[in-house]
């Protein structure tokens, strides 16, 4: 079970160091209320102060988020989330919606364990059940959305997971103490006044830069914008016909605030909490650099590398079959190369909107059902690679495959690699950004291999024995030595 030590959480707290904003919560007893480290109120005396691992510890205890430093916006904490644990893929599955519409008891089946079990894992991981985890999640959810806009407040509940007004009126009064019409915001955005501006949270360092530089060599033409601060892409909003398209922007927050805004166009409330999730998973908000560091730091190979980009992250994609797909595409040949094929895939075969978002942001990329027999002669594709992306489709749009968050890392490589054409490498590229496994590692990548063995090339096996103790961040690693490379590779070419 994880404790916290008093010590730290207090150094922490007086400190307001942001780097600790969502690892813990502070609970002051004098005044019911809980509050992040880096709350800017002034720090109540040590006495009158518990600590919880998390707000829904925290609220299960009967203390309420504060209003000033709001806790809704804390980068979730991101051990408890990762790796193959039982808790880390429940918790995946609570935040994908996964108790919105089904009992305790689908999670446990799909987890292969039951339900009492399940539930005791929880208490003793985190304090408390996975229901509370889930009423909290939805509840602060529901605070950002009156805090930071003015959307109708059916929207919010529909958003929130809540199936009617008259039952989120009422839980958020219990948790809360107040009706959710008092936190209405008065300078928020309504889809009819503009984008819904939202910020998102996470732990500094964070090199935004770095992943958009990343992403911007495997952006998809009319699907993706991404600019040197900026991330935009269009979105698939729904099959409403003469809709207005939908798409979203990303980009650095205010005065060096540690969160990104995130302004949503034309965007259903119902699919808001799995557009907010998909852009938090895809930019790695919810690392924590403090742990990873301890970990990967003690490596002499990689010491200075965290230490000339202490804040790469690990940059994911937006769907997972675009990452299969580019996957494919990218075999044996340069990035350009596979994002010029990407381009002419998605000229044929995608679908382009009669109104777009921008001149950049135009189209939407085909869904498995439109590539699992689609004519791919003519862009570049070998045979080879042209079956590989029609089994990739069918199996999707069958599905045999999936990117279900719960499952196992082995589990998923297994079931990827007995698809023709998709080789280890491969599937662990697609763990990596498809399903954003922390441990996902391309043992077979000769840039890691050359980078790791100095004056010779490792092997595949002892590329994967020499990574063996960068367990479960193996993937992090991955992006330490890729930048490298591409940092090297550029001083080579100035």
């Amino acid at each position: 079970m994880h404790t916290l030590d008093p010590l730290v959480c207090e150094r922490a707290r007086l400190a307001r160091d942001p780097r600790f904003d969502g690892l813990f919560f502070t609970a002051v007893k004098t005044t019911g209320i809980y509050c992040r480290p880096l709350c800017p109120a002034p720090p109540p005396k040590p006495a009158n102060v518990d600590y919880y691992r998390s707000a829904a510890e925290a609220e299960a205890a009967g203390f309420r988020p504060c209003l000033r430093c709001r806790p809704e916006l804390s980068p979730a904490q991101g051990g408890w989330r990762r790796g193959d644990t039982l808790v880390a893929r429940a918790l995946r599955l609570i935040e994908a919606g996964a108790l919105d519409d089904a009992p305790l008891a689908d999670i446990a089946r799909r987890l292969h364990l039951g339900e009492r079990h399940l539930r005791r894992l929880f208490v003793d991981t985190l304090g408390v059940s996975p229901q509370q985890v889930q009423a909290t999640r939805r509840l602060l959810f529901a605070k950002q959305l009156l805090s930071e806009s003015r959307l109708p407040m059916t929207d919010v509940a529909a958003a929130s997971g809540f199936r009617s007004l008259r039952r989120f009126n009422a839980a958020f009064s219990s948790a809360y103490g107040i009706p959710p019409t008092r936190l209405r915001g008065q300078r928020g955005t309504a889809p009819d006044h503009g984008p819904l501006t939202l910020r998102l949270g996470y732990r500094p360092p964070f090199d935004f830069a770095a992943s958009l530089d990343f992403l911007r060599l495997r952006g998809l033409p009319g699907i993706e914008d991404i600019g040197t601060h900026h991330y935009a892409r269009m979105l698939q909003a729904g099959p409403q016909p003469g809709a207005a398209p939908a798409w979203l922007h990303l980009s650095p927050g205010d005065d060096g605030e540690p969160a990104l805004r995130l302004r949503l166009h034309n965007v259903p409330a119902d699919l808001l909490p799995d557009i907010v999730q998909r852009v938090r998973r895809m930019f790695d908000l919810d690392a924590d650099p403090a742990t990873l560091h301890a970990h990967l730091g003690t490596d002499p190979l990689l010491t200075p590398l965290l230490a000339t980009r202490p804040g790469l992250r690990l940059a994911g994609g937006w769907d997972g079959f675009e990452v299969a797909v580019r996957a494919v595409l990218g075999q044996q040949v340069s990035v350009a190369a596979a994002t010029t094929l990407a381009r002419r895939l998605v000229e044929r075969h995608g679908q382009r909107l009669p109104v777009g978002a921008t001149e950049q942001l135009h189209s939407l990329f085909p869904p498995p059902a439109a590539l699992r027999d689609a004519d791919l002669d003519g862009i570049g594709l070998t045979r080879q690679r042209a079956a590989t992306i029609h089994a990739i489709a069918a199996a999707l749009d069958d599905g045999l495959l999936d990117f279900a968050p719960e499952q196992a890392l082995d589990d998923f490589i297994a079931a990827w690699t007995a698809l023709p054409g998709i080789g280890g490498w491969s599937a662990h590229y697609i763990a990596m950004r498809g399903l954003r496994h922390p441990d996902a590692f391309p043992a077979g990548d000769l840039i890691l291999r050359r980078r790791a063995g100095g004056s010779r090339t490792l092997t595949e096996r002892q590329m994967r024995e020499r990574a063996e103790d960068w367990r479960p961040w193996r993937s992090h690693a991955v992006v330490q030595l890729w930048h490298a490379a591409a940092d090297t590779h550029t001083e080579r070419s100035s």
